[in-house]
């Protein structure tokens, strides 16, 4: 257990790259980001407290007590940061809940103030007070009403143990100014999203993109202006890494609008206080978003979406006469093509989407997919088809894929606003299936390098990179939609790019025998050596019957 633990982050450049530094106990350890998200650090030691007192409790139980925990933490720290500053003011009023409106912070009442909830960790009935802490927020803050998980009180939650995470989070500082700019409790937020979405498997992946494939399609897509959209928006990962983007590249956060649909009402709570502890204001709304479409009227300037994989009961048979299926009814047992159609219908006119989707949407033709892919292949809206590695995802080990629409090839800005060239009539296949790194038995990750090469091959096709693009045997290969038709409409990038040459071995054969085999004997008296080397220090221990 990590007692009295606290960080200090330190001002210091660090070395490593993309790193800051963290110091620990008066210890300076360099921490780094991985395309996961994961910081190698404090985020880590942290995750593996708050676990050690999870206890016997279901990890998909145990993430609404900690996160709720960590927001309540993190808007008490702001609220008090502020209310110091009021103090200082002659003629302000640290108790006007508007003075903290005016500052976009969160008023919290008294009672769930974290310095109470602190003076009472060890009290019986904490769970009442953490509930009614959560109850006195929702109902001074309209933006976060049914958001907050109030259920602390219940008989099955160790209250020894909830104190003890409050008393874990109280030596963190999250919310003051500086560390609410270094974004920490947004790392913290993400970190144990990701940790609880490995620890529920494939339930996790309901509520849980992993961030290197966030990161990629956002990198990718390169939304910098207009509206956002994510019509099954999970935690709400898309719109967090699309406003680093904008921030990264020196854009402004205020040029975008968010907008997203979840229909599942805890992952939407999820979303709503992930996008509210990073000060991201967005339209997030909870509904079917095929039976419930949300926002009928939208049309989006970037779409980002992972929905999920090969849905079944999607609701075809109230929805046959629908608008969106433009270019054919969805099947009734699979939604693939659902999703599809639903994202393009809500493109702009010159708008753009990325998103993941299994592995069969790009060559299915069971019940129609086949017809449903060629009208969009013919309608040339398929700018770039992705290939990924598998074993990236929590919830499946369903081999997926990236599909990149553009309403109009010959039109669009891409990064930095540039205009994009006209593309009209092509297709772009990349086949990173090879690219990536193992995190654990199970899963794997695209580095850093993979995503910008994947991103860099893409930009520069598309008119808006650094470089020149050039087709690579085995890697990315440029096709005419003719090409397309030959290979009877499907997708699979494997299917053009080829396979990367080979190394030409111009040893004749008898001479590589000869050293193989030379090798060989080298090789086998090597061995003999060590075995005699073995038996004489057995002898000599005693061993040696």
């Amino acid at each position: 257990m990590l007692d009295g633990l606290s960080f200090i982050l330190d001002e210091s450049p660090c070395r490593s790259r993309g790193g800051y530094c963290v110091i620990k106990r008066g210890r300076k350890k360099t921490s780094q980001l991985s395309s996961s998200g994961a910081t190698l650090g404090f985020e880590a030691h942290l995750w593996e407290a708050a676990n050690a007192l999870r206890g016997a409790m279901d990890p998909g139980e145990y993430k609404h007590v900690v996160l709720g925990l960590i927001f309540l933490k993190y808007i008490s720290d702001a609220f008090e940061q502020h209310r110091a500053r009021l103090l200082q003011e002659p003629y302000a009023d640290p108790e006007d809940p508007d003075e903290y409106l005016a500052a976009n912070i969160f008023w919290v009442p008294k009672e769930a103030r974290w310095s109470y909830l602190r003076s009472r960790a060890k009290d019986p009935t904490i769970g009442v007070l953490v509930d009614k802490s959560m109850e006195a927020i929702e109902r001074e803050n309209p933006s976060l009403k049914g958001v907050l998980p109030k259920d602390y009180a219940r008989p099955a939650l160790d209250k020894q143990r909830l104190g003890q995470l409050i008393d874990l989070f109280s030596n963190l500082s999250l919310g003051d100014k500086e560390n609410r700019s270094k974004d920490v409790l947004g790392r913290v937020y993400e970190y144990f999203l990701g940790q609880f979405a490995s620890a529920e498997g494939k339930k996790g992946g309901e509520f849980y993109t992993p961030r290197c494939v966030v990161r990629l399609l956002v990198e990718m897509l390169a939304p910098y202006k207009g509206r956002v959209y994510d019509p099954c928006c999970g935690s709400g990962g898309m719109f967090v890494q699309s406003e680093q983007f904008i921030e990264a590249h020196g854009g402004r956060i205020s040029d975008i609008s968010i907008y997203g649909q979840e229909s599942n009402y805890t992952t939407w709570r999820l979303c709503k206080m992930n996008l509210a502890i990073r000060g991201i204001d967005g339209q997030i709304a909870h509904g079917d978003t095929f039976l419930n479409d949300r926002f009928p009227d939208l049309r989006a300037d970037y779409i980002l979406a992972n929905p999920p994989f090969n849905m079944k009961n999607w609701g075809r048979e109230r929805l046959k006469t629908d608008p969106r299926w433009r270019f054919g009814v969805p099947p009734a047992r699979n939604a693939n093509f659902a999703w599809v159609q639903h994202m393009i219908y809500h493109l702009a006119p010159t708008g753009m989407a990325g998103f993941v989707l299994a592995n069969g949407s790009m060559s299915s033709n069971q019940s129609g997919e086949g017809d449903i892919r060629k009208n969009i292949i013919e309608a040339d809206l398929v700018d770039c088809m992705v290939a990924l590695p598998s074993q990236l995802f929590y919830s499946t080990q369903i081999p997926a894929c990236l599909w990149f629409i553009a309403r109009d090839k010959k039109r669009g800005r891409g990064l930095g606003g540039n205009p994009l060239r006209d593309r009209s009539g092509e297709v772009l296949f990349i086949d990173a299936r090879q690219m990536r790194i193992m995190v654990d038995r199970t899963h794997r990750e695209l580095t850093e390098d993979d995503i910008r090469k994947i991103a860099d091959t893409y930009h520069n096709w598309r008119g808006d990179g650094s470089g020149e693009y050039k087709d690579v045997p085995g890697f990315c290969k440029a096709a005419t939609l003719e090409e397309i038709r030959k290979h009877g409409y499907v997708l699979t990038p494997g299917r053009y790019v080829g396979v990367p040459p080979t190394e030409e071995d111009d040893e004749p054969f008898e001479e590589k025998m000869a050293r193989l085999v030379a090798e060989l004997k080298a090789q086998q008296a090597e061995a003999r050596r060590l075995d005699e080397a073995i038996r004489k220090n057995l002898e000599a221990l005693g061993y040696g019957g």
